[in-house]
């Protein structure tokens, strides 16, 4: 069996760290990753997916990334099951990131990478760079 999945994307929130009992850091943030498509409107379609980052990766992406980011994360799709307060199950489906790599530059730090080096910035990518992070709205 192969489960593998590479995504580049942006940021919808600055990421979220927290720790668990024993001590390890997990974050979590949602990327908004282009469908290279467009809806009858003409208007650019997206996927909401959601990362989860562990250990010393997860402190990193905590420290360096925010929202509007340009992100290549690399990693597996996992699915888990949990009972809401209201009773009912739920299931969820989101990466397990192994690389989080930096594409683009943010606040004056240069590009680089939680679990790997980047291998380039946002120029060397098929769409642009032209998103403000100040937007309240995802660009797509």
């Amino acid at each position: 069996m192969y489960n593998r999945i590479v995504l580049v994307g942006r940021l919808t929130r600055d990421p979220e760290l927290r720790h668990t009992p024993s001590g390890k850091a997990v974050a979590t943030f949602r990327l908004a990753v282009d469908r290279g498509t467009t809806n009858a409107q003409g208007e650019r379609q997206a996927d909401f997916i959601d990362v989860v980052v562990w250990e010393r990766q997860a402190e990193l992406v905590s420290q360096y990334l925010t929202k509007g980011r340009l992100v290549l994360v690399e990693g597996r799709l996992e699915m888990r099951q949990y009972d809401a307060q209201d009773g009912t199950r739920r299931t969820v489906y989101e990466v397990r990131a192994n690389t989080v790599k930096f594409l683009d530059r943010g606040n004056g730090s240069e590009v680089g990478a939680a679990g790997g080096g980047a291998t380039g910035g946002a120029d060397d990518l098929p769409f642009g760079n032209d998103f403000d992070p100040g937007d309240d709205d995802v660009p797509f």
